[in-house]
């Protein structure tokens, strides 16, 4: 088969096997970094649809395409989809599989055929919950928190969702096991701890979590199902339960989720603006230190999210607090980026573009959160419209646009060509802009007082809402234009080869697909991740 062709298929074949079996048996990192980037990019898919059946709903006041069951069932849906299908798992089972072990001269993983099995999990996991929308009474209506008591008292399809996120769990709780095990015994001769590229320590940090903060997911979600099936009464408190218990345990992991979602897109920002800039990133220590802090701290903040369910004073106080603490490590993050950017010989291709989006919208995101971590503002704004604008400004606008700027940066890599540049920064000027309008859009209405998760709003939100749903057909429209582009570039363009971006990490040294084993020999490291001169590009 001519590698030129289609490269990517020519490579890494490590079982002996053809077609798909080759892929869905491969223990190669890269295969399986592949396996999750094309599974949570077709899960991403979907629930964008589903999201802009949601905005066409809320595009003008009373019904337009559904009715409120329905409309209750997609928002859950799309919510389930985008948390734990894709942009949980997307970052440390896409690129981190693909990336991290090259980063750190390694040929695999630590544990290969864990690797494999944890995408099996998720797959299954996936399944089981797309399972869950066509059969019983009708896909969940519960919101993707499963809020009891709702979550235990209503007769939609509540129970398999739960067990598939469930079964996922498992697969995340894997994939951190391997990764921590991996960059802790498998580093090339040379490469210390404070060699390690920034997207490295970001896994790292985010592995610990998934390792520690997933299994309370996981027997919090069982307990859902028992008090389902067998009525326990743990948290209905007409049997002596606790509704409030099951807030505290889902947010008790779901908090620090967010950084599972951010701290991998906060490595790749770090490693696309020095290489952009043209000048070693500025505080590296600090950056991989705060990757550690925020993974700690933001383990203490949970209780942010509960300010309106009637916890003590002193609660609201400390919660409040350590809101306000696990804000330092990121502002840190922000700044040292910022100063990298100061006097480079910046370049703005695709990858940098995203990553500059992420800077703005990720600060937006961020700031706005200190308005729902202070407990006077939060009253105000809880369940609003602010709230979801205030989400997906972090999520999409961070994560979103960081894993956007990952596959403009490191597919070509990988597939061996690469996209047209023009078309790629039309996409992504479209889907900044409407971005913006969409998401902004939703936060005013949350001041004016329009709640989350309605079917239906006063006459005076009106326009807003139209705003922000011709805003979501203009972001749709540039990420189709830069899937498109994208594939096609990657399919059928122009050869990539060498190091064009000019990086200094491992995996610009080898070649392009890197071989099955990464390395043609035991790579040694003489010089810090981001130091320019040694690549010999001016």
């Amino acid at each position: 088969m001519n590698p030129q062709k289609l490269p990517q298929s020519s490579f890494w074949n490590d079982t002996g096997k053809t077609g798909i079996t080759s892929w869905i048996f491969s223990t190669d990192h890269k295969r399986i970094g592949l396996l999750y980037f094309y599974s949570v990019l077709g899960f991403f898919l979907i629930a964008v649809c589903l999201g802009l059946l949601l905005r066409i709903e809320l595009m003008a006041p009373g019904r337009t395409i559904m009715g409120p069951q329905t409309y209750n069932a997609l928002f859950t849906v799309h919510g389930v989809i985008m948390v734990f299908l894709f942009i949980i798992p997307g970052f440390p089972g896409a690129f981190g599989n693909l990336i991290m072990p090259i980063q750190i001269g390694a040929r695999d993983v630590a544990f290969p055929r864990l690797n494999l099995f944890s995408w099996w999990l998720y797959m299954l996991g996936a399944v089981i919950i797309i399972t869950a929308l066509f059969t019983g009474s009708g896909p969940p209506d519960t919101g993707w928190t499963f809020y009891v008591p709702f979550s235990t008292r209503t007769g939609t399809n509540v129970s398999l969702a739960v067990f598939g996120v469930f079964i996922i769990g498992f697969s995340s709780i894997l994939t951190g096991l391997n990764f921590v095990t991996t960059i802790h015994r498998l580093r090339a001769e040379g490469m210390t701890w404070t060699r390690l590229p920034l997207f490295v320590w970001s896994l790292y940090a985010t592995a610990w979590v998934q390792i520690l903060a997933t299994p309370i997911l996981g027997i919090t979600l069982a307990l859902v199902i028992a008090e389902r099936m067998l009525g326990t009464g743990l948290f209905d408190a007409a049997r002596g339960g606790d509704p409030i218990m099951y807030q505290h345990l889902f947010w008790i992991y779901s908090h620090p989720a967010v950084y599972i979602m951010i701290l991998p897109a906060m490595g790749v920002i770090s490693e696309i603006i020095p290489v952009f800039s043209r000048k070693p990133v500025f505080g590296y220590k600090m950056i991989a230190f705060s990757s550690v802090a925020i993974a700690a701290a933001g383990s203490l903040v949970w209780g942010h999210h509960m300010f309106t369910s009637g916890m003590s004073d002193t609660a609201v106080l400390v919660f409040s607090f350590l809101t306000f603490v696990v804000a330092i490590p990121s502002a840190i993050k922000v700044f040292n980026w910022v100063s990298t950017l100061y006097k480079g010989s910046i370049s703005l291709e695709a990858p940098m573009l995203f990553a500059l989006s992420f800077l703005l919208l990720f600060s937006i995101g961020g700031l706005t959160g200190l308005i729902l971590g202070a407990a006077a503002t939060d009253i105000h704004v809880h369940d609003t419209q602010f709230v979801v604008g205030h989400f997906h400004y972090v999520i999409f606008g961070g994560s979103g646009f960081a894993f956007f700027g990952a596959m403009h940066y490191w597919l070509p890599k990988f597939y061996g060509r690469r996209y047209k540049e023009k078309p790629a920064l039309i996409a992504w000027s479209m889907m900044f802009v409407g971005f913006n309008i969409t998401y902004f859009c939703m936060m005013v209405l949350g001041m004016k007082g329009m709640p989350r998760r309605y079917y239906d709003y006063l006459p005076e939100f009106a326009p807003l809402n139209l705003a922000s749903t011709l805003g979501s057909w203009l972001l749709a429209l540039g990420l189709i234009l830069l899937l498109v582009n994208l594939f096609r570039g990657l399919l059928r363009g122009e050869p990539f080869s060498g190091n064009p971006w000019g990086g200094a990490t491992l995996e610009w040294s080898v070649a392009t697909p890197p071989p099955t084993e990464n390395f043609e020999e035991e790579p040694v490291v003489t010089h810090g991740p981001y130091d320019f001169k040694s690549t010999g590009i001016p």
